[in-house]
Parts: C-alpha cells; sequence; structure tokens
C-alpha cells in the first residue's frame, strides 16, 4: 500500500475513533480528517498530498470486511502481546523473545496456514487491485465539500462596489418618459433576483443607470437573464468586463483587532457609494 506500512500503525487511533466503532463512525472521522488534512487548506505543507492519500488507504482497509478483520486480529495481537511484555521481568521476558524467534524459524515456510500479516498484505493486495466504491463515494463526499466551502468563501468575499452593473435602454430625444422606466419600475425587475444595494438612475443621461447587488448569485442572475419591458428592452453590462471571472482575491483571515476599523470603513463607504456612484454617471454623461 504505497509506502504506508499499515500493520505498524493504530488506525483507530490515527482517526481518533475506537476500534470497536461501525463503519458509518469510521467514515465520520474519516471525513472530518480529510477535510483538515486536504492540500488546499494546507498550501505550506509539502506532504499534505502524501497525508491526504494515506486517509484514503486506512478509509478503504477499515470499511473493507476482509481487509479490516486481518488487520484487528493483528492490532489485537500486538496489543496482547504487549501487555504481557509488560508483566514479564526483564530476564524472562528475554527467553520468551528468543523462544519466539526459534518459533518463527522453524515455521518459516513450512506452516501450512498463513499468519495475520500475510492475511493483511493478501487483503490490501486485492483490494489495490478490485479498488473500493465506498471509498470513492467518500473521496467524492469531501470534494464536494471543499467546494462548497470555497463556494460559500467566494460569496463572503463578494464586494458589489468592485462588480458594478451598468443598465441601458433606449431614449427618444425629449422623451419625458425616459423610455418608459422609473427608479421604482428598475428596483421592482431587478430586485426579484436578490437584494439590492444601491440603485442609480443617471441623474444627466437619459436611458441609464448601475446597480449593484448585495451578492454574486444575484447580479450574475441579473446580467444573464432581465430583459425588463419587451416594447424597450434593458441591455445589462458589468462596469469591468473581468468582474464575472476574477471576483475579489481579498483575504477571510481577517485580524480581530482591525475588524472594528474595517467595520466602519464599510459602513461610511456604504454612506458614500450612492453619491460617489451618481458623480461617476454624471461624468460618464459629459464624455
Amino acid at each position: 500500500m504505497d509506502d504506508l506500512n499499515i500493520e505498524d500503525l493504530d488506525l483507530y487511533e490515527l482517526l481518533e475513533i475506537d476500534i470497536n466503532s461501525t463503519t458509518t463512525e469510521i467514515k465520520k472521522a474519516y471525513r472530518k480528517k480529510a477535510l483538515q488534512c486536504h492540500p488546499d487548506k494546507n498550501p505550506d505543507d509539502p506532504n499534505a498530498a502524501k497525508k491526504f492519500q494515506q486517509l484514503l488507504k486506512v478509509l478503504e482497509v477499515l470499511t473493507d470486511n476482509a481487509a479490516r478483520s486481518a488487520y484487528d486480529k493483528i492490532l489485537k495481537g500486538k496489543k496482547e502481546a504487549k501487555l504481557r511484555h509488560k508483566e514479564l521481568d526483564g530476564k524472562r521476558r528475554k527467553l520468551k523473545e528468543d523462544l519466539e524467534a526459534r518459533e518463527r524459524q522453524a515455521t518459516s515456510g513450512t506452516f501450512k496456514g498463513k499468519s495475520p500479516q500475510q492475511l493483511l498484505k493478501e487483503e490490501i493486495e486485492r483490494l489495490r487491485k478490485e479498488g473500493s466504491k465506498q471509498v470513492e463515494e467518500e473521496m467524492q463526499y469531501v470534494l464536494n465539500k471543499l467546494k462548497e466551502e470555497q463556494q460559500r468563501s467566494n460569496e463572503g468575499n463578494w464586494d458589489g462596489s468592485t462588480h458594478r452593473i451598468k443598465i441601458k435602454w433606449h431614449v427618444n430625444k425629449n422623451d419625458s418618459t425616459n423610455g418608459g422606466y422609473t427608479y421604482e419600475m428598475l428596483h421592482t425587475f431587478l430586485s426579484k433576483y436578490g437584494d439590492i444595494h444601491v440603485l442609480v438612475m443617471s441623474p444627466k443621461k437619459s436611458g441609464s443607470a448601475l446597480v449593484e447587488f448585495k451578492d454574486r448569485k444575484s447580479a450574475e442572475m441579473a446580467v444573464d437573464f432581465e430583459i425588463g419591458l419587451s416594447s424597450n428592452p434593458l441591455k445589462l453590462q458589468w462596469v469591468d468586463p473581468l468582474s464575472r471571472s476574477t471576483g475579489t482575491s481579498k483575504s477571510s483571515l481577517i485580524k480581530e483587532s482591525d475588524f472594528e476599523s474595517i467595520t466602519l470603513t464599510k459602513m461610511r463607504q456604504a454612506e458614500e457609494r450612492k453619491r460617489l456612484i451618481a458623480q461617476m454617471m454624471a461624468e460618464d454623461a459629459e464624455i
């Protein structure tokens, strides 16, 4: 099993579970450990990938009845021998070790039965050839969980101010109705996709507005699906063409000492954002 010597390890201790744990408990323990050890969460650990793969091997043995039975015999035998070893004084211990060594030598290659170690090796080789459906399912579960965590992290890093959406529609010259659109109408059309952080109608240029959503998904859906009035369709575009693909790269590891300062800053930004957008649109209209 690659460079992982199963028979020399306590797999239950590694997963922090009891030897009598059920398969369900083993899987649960594996998931917890795998999520902690995955290379994506440990970029500074050069052995992270190796540890993750080793956990798969451990899961493979403990979720296969035959392999687990062979492993348990070795583990229990070692624990019993260790206990007996402690009970013997130095002299008797040496005699016992010599006797056991002679017995192993005498039976080597002639004993028809298979030792627990041989049985375990055979079971591990079988698993290597056959694969394990349970292991594949658990690995996929862990990967899905990691993907969900990443998605939640991305959502948490969303900053609508860097992903503004420009809205345009046709307006005839001297049209006092602004092409049939009002602030309230635009807000109704857009709010069905999610919470709007700010919506501003251009104060100087008819047929133009800017919107910021509070989360990425809402913004993306609005750009993809909103058409407005069929008689005068809306055209939604990212102000920054790279907004959809890049997202923000802010670290989620914010120091506690910085939290108050960051919170106050964001509050001030929220108050000023509408004014800044209006100013930007006014300048755009003058070009």
